[in-house]
């Protein structure tokens, strides 16, 4: 397996990565237990840009290396993996936004709220480079009969 392929599967990864913890946290902020009603405070704007810079700015980084790497002979497996990355970005964003409407009003902040909505856009693109792998055709290489 190529180091092209080998990066795309550790961009998925880190695309699943970075939905879990999403998901985690706005979990979290649905059902918040009791500790957090007697004056602890809870602010989920830093643990999003830290999951954002620890999850999903490495794994476009390395989807867009992979994809510069096979760009030239295209690659099929690249191809998928970088689809998939962007797919599963576009659906746990997708459910992250339906559970903005049940977070509490006290975690409500423009991060929280605007953030699924800034990768959802951001994930086409992403399954769009995917995409341009599966149409490039391998070039066939000339024969020399003499």
């Amino acid at each position: 397996m190529g180091i092209e392929k080998w990066i795309a599967a550790v961009s998925l990864a880190l695309f699943v990565m970075f939905i879990g913890e999403m998901i985690s946290i706005y979990i979290f902020m649905t059902d918040v237990q009791s500790d957090f009603e007697f004056g602890l405070d809870f602010d989920a704007t830093p643990k999003i840009l830290q999951f954002i810079s620890i999850g999903v700015a490495p794994a476009s980084i390395m989807a867009g290396l992979s994809y510069l790497m096979s760009r030239h002979y295209g690659s099929k497996p690249v191809g998928y993996l970088i689809i998939a990355g962007g797919i599963v970005m576009l659906i746990g964003m997708v459910y992250c936004y339906t559970l903005v409407d049940k977070i509490e009003d006290r975690f409500l902040s423009d991060t929280v709220t605007f953030v699924p909505i800034l990768f959802m856009i951001l994930s086409i693109p992403v399954v769009i480079v995917g995409s341009l792998l599966l149409k490039i055709k391998k070039k066939r290489p000339k024969k020399e009969y003499f």
